[in-house]
């Protein structure tokens, strides 16, 4: 059974890793469902947390295969139920002087925010979990949505765990 799965990895922080690593998927036919990328607190690193879909052999697979690339470090599959998951939503929609109330209150439903008005489109931001963003944007298909940019996912275990913290076998990488 094919479900969504995040992976979080540590990697090298410099010109070509994400190109390497996003090859990697490409040449074995996995799909990226979102990929987001940023640097850590520790200036020689980037923080990846990649989701797939696919079934546990896929992820199994994936792992493995990131694990094996020189400027990946340490790579963990986090579990949606032991992670803090968010997205950032930007979403235009078409709202003239008489619709502006409606769209307010929907933003206000799911706290999302404006961040530009103009005579005839809204711009709201919204932060949280993947489906609160989907829903928020299937409640606004009753508007005219002009354009959408999401994210992608970012997430990091809860509690003391963290990325350096597993796989302690693979500390010689770093």
């Amino acid at each position: 059974m094919d479900r969504k799965h995040i992976v979080s990895a540590l990697v090298s922080n410099h010109s070509g890793v994400l190109s390497r690593i996003s090859g990697l998927f490409s040449r074995r036919g996995y799909n990226i469902e979102s990929l987001t990328v940023c640097k850590t607190e520790n200036p020689m690193y980037s923080r990846m947390t990649i989701v797939v879909s696919g079934d546990d052999y896929i992820l199994d697979q994936i792992i493995k295969q990131l694990d094996k690339l020189h400027d990946v470090k340490k790579v963990t599959a986090i579990k949606k139920d032991e992670a803090v998951e968010r997205e950032l939503l930007i979403i235009k929609i078409a709202a003239d002087i008489n619709e502006r109330d409606k769209a307010i209150q929907v933003a206000d439903v799911y706290k999302a925010k404006i961040v530009d008005l103009s005579p005839n489109s809204m711009i709201f931001e919204l932060t949280g979990e993947t489906d609160k963003l989907d829903n928020f944007i299937d409640v606004l298909k009753d508007f005219n949505i002009i354009e959408l940019a999401r994210t992608g996912l970012s997430a990091l275990h809860r509690g003391e765990k963290n990325i350096k913290s597993v796989l302690d076998y693979n500390d010689e990488k770093m």
